[in-house]
């Protein structure tokens, strides 16, 4: 009896032993079962403000234009692409295009006629430190529709907001309300001749990002630089915006004269003369044979 009593208890004490050692074994199973799940992390959801800013890249056709005896006028093709676009197709309308081509600023003086004894004469006049000798708005749709007056002035983009800088002299000899309507006289001549011009739907986008668009140049515009700039706006607020450079050079026989009449006036004006008395000389001539 006291030995079947010794053996039961030696069995309880090395179940006990065993018990934990097994359990032990059992945790390590199952740390071992979820280290080999994977572990899927959601990433953070993206918003507006974390996406990288649009910016629009933009250039020209040609840097250089040669004015030459035969020029008849020629064209700017300015192409850019968005960089960043979240637009969906090219005809979404979600982004808006401004191109600006605009001239050299240049003295002008305007003169005023009335109406003195049944004769039309000039009453006055007004003079302007510096005009653009060309300006030129193109866009994908009219401007008012996507921009505020306060920013286009800001930014000197459309006819109303061209930069015209009155003389002093002749600024405080006229009231606010002249010197606005000089300046509407300014852009009507300017447009009548061709070298202010609006094209409310002269940029195409040609893709998600992709644009273009096309500005005249007349024969009568003025030989220099030309300024190519680039808006891009976004529910009424400007994104980004860039800047090329364009410019018109006289070659061949046109910048030979133009440089010999700038740097010996007087010569120039001689030979002038000369060729003219010329011209006339052996017109005559030929005419008289004829007549004989």
């Amino acid at each position: 009896m006291r030995m079947a009593a010794a053996l039961i208890a030696g069995a309880s004490i090395l179940a006990a032993a065993v018990a934990p050692i097994a359990l032990a074994e059992t945790d390590v199973a199952q740390l071992t079962a979820k280290s080999k799940r994977k572990v899927v992390v959601e990433p953070p959801a993206v918003t507006d403000t974390q996406l990288p800013a649009e910016r629009v890249e933009a250039d020209v056709s040609t840097r250089t234009i040669a004015i030459t005896s035969g020029y008849s006028g020629s064209e700017i093709l300015v192409f850019g692409a968005i960089e960043n676009s979240r637009q969906p197709s090219a005809e979404s309308g979600f982004y808006d295009v401004a191109v600006v081509v605009e001239g050299a600023p240049e003295p002008l003086m305007v003169r005023k006629k009335g109406r003195i004894g049944g004769l039309w004469v000039n009453t006055s006049t007004f003079n302007f430190n510096s005009v653009p000798s060309y300006y030129a708005v193109a866009s994908t749709r009219p401007l008012e529709e996507f921009a505020s007056p306060a920013l286009l002035d800001d930014n000197g983009i459309g006819l109303d907001a061209v930069r015209m800088a009155p003389a002093a002299d002749s600024a405080v000899r006229v009231s606010s309300e002249d010197l606005i309507a000089f300046k509407d006289a300014v852009r009507r001549l300017k447009q009548s001749a061709q070298l202010f011009k609006r094209d409310d739907y002269g940029v195409i986008f040609t893709g998600r990002s992709l644009f273009r668009s096309t500005i005249a140049l007349p024969a009568t515009v003025p030989v220099g630089p030309l300024s190519a700039r680039v808006f891009l706006f976004q529910d009424g607020k400007l994104l980004s915006r860039y800047q090329a450079r364009v410019v018109l050079e006289r070659e061949g026989i046109e910048r030979w004269l133009y440089a010999f009449a700038m740097d010996r006036p007087f010569l120039y004006g001689l030979v002038a003369v000369l060729l003219a008395v010329a011209t006339g000389l052996v017109a005559s001539a030929l005419f008289r044979r004829r007549l004989a």
